[in-house]
């Protein structure tokens, strides 16, 4: 099973030991977000320089906040310290972050997407200086930096997912159900094939919300409080958990957006937890892994730990579901 994981940003534990912690264990990568408070780029910089084999990626960083120039260049860095070892994995964000926290508008996010990863593109693997005159984004003459790194994007709606069918490398959904990512993806083929690429060479890689205890209520609670987040802070992710549970979702946002943060968490079912993460005992956690890489389009899940319950669960949970310790 190729298993990735996303390094928690916040709480007790340090990223860099996190990420060393899993290469020992069989992670066949590890990946950082980026919200507020930690640099992903800094801390992968840190992690490439020591660890050996392990696959460094961000999960994601937003499309608004650095131009084009500055992510494919960062891109190509990470890659030449990691010996060739980085995914780029961008992403719009949400209203919320992008407004708020950096202070710019949440204008045309898909066409924003699109734009910077072909632009992106261009810069990394072209193969003279690079001009693009978009509806957004345009550069003069931008020097290439001769650097094929993977590109994955986390489209939710429909057209965003054409993106990924007409230029990307992977895909990286979030709180679509796991049961929904086989029709989910079939906007992304049909776009591949009209686009005259192969779907197959697309690789699927979901966050996979994941707890594990030996309490089961526990790690259900953790990822409750995962989803309930998600679900209650932006209409897109709202929107994907509502492709299967579109009541459940509505009650979530509304209790959410209400400030009643305890309601919203009750909102989600166990059956919701069971299609949008992985929780339970170490036993039961990974034969839901098992199943969720055997059963579905999952090329390449990448658990995520619920940070608020990072601190007390991360380091069980990593080393529960480690390929050593599946093997």
């Amino acid at each position: 099973m190729h298993l990735g994981l996303v390094i928690p940003r916040i709480g007790t534990h340090d990223p860099t030991d996190l990420a060393i912690s899993a290469e020992s264990q069989g992670y066949d990568s590890v990946w950082m977000g980026e919200l507020w408070g930690t640099s992903s780029v800094v801390k992968l910089s840190e992690i490439a320089a020591v660890t050996d084999d392990v696959e460094i990626g961000t999960a994601i960083v937003n499309v608004f906040s650095r131009t084009p120039a500055v992510l494919a260049m960062t891109a190509a860095t990470l890659d030449r310290v990691s010996d060739g070892r980085t995914t780029l994995g961008v992403g719009t964000s949400t209203p919320t972050a992008i407004e708020n926290v950096h202070g710019m508008a949440f204008e045309q996010p898909v066409r924003r997407s699109h734009e910077t990863i072909e632009v992106v593109q261009n810069i990394l693997t072209g193969d003279e200086p690079v001009d693009y005159d978009g509806e957004l984004i345009s550069v003069d003459g931008v020097p290439p930096v001769n650097r094929d790194v993977s590109v994955y994007h986390a489209a939710l709606g429909q057209a965003n997912r054409r993106v990924v069918g007409r230029l990307c490398d992977g895909w990286i959904p979030h709180n679509i159900p796991f049961s929904e990512l086989d029709d989910a993806f079939e906007v992304i083929e049909r776009t591949a094939r009209e686009a005259d690429r192969d779907p197959n060479e697309i690789t699927i890689a979901p966050y996979v919300p994941a707890a594990v205890s030996d309490d089961a209520d526990e790690a259900y609670d953790a990822v409750r409080g995962h989803i309930a987040y998600y679900a209650g802070s932006a209409d897109g992710y709202r929107n994907a958990v509502g492709m299967l549970f579109p009541d459940r979702a509505e009650r979530i946002a509304d209790a959410w957006q209400a400030g009643d943060r305890g309601e919203a968490t009750g909102h989600v079912t166990d059956e919701m937890v069971h299609e949008l993460g992985v929780a339970g005992t170490p036993e039961a956690a990974r034969d839901r892994l098992r199943d969720l890489v055997s059963e579905t389009a999952i090329d390449r899940p990448l658990l995520t730990i619920p940070e608020q319950a990072a601190d007390d669960l991360a380091e069980g949970t990593i080393e529960a579901l480690a390929p050593v310790s599946d093997s």
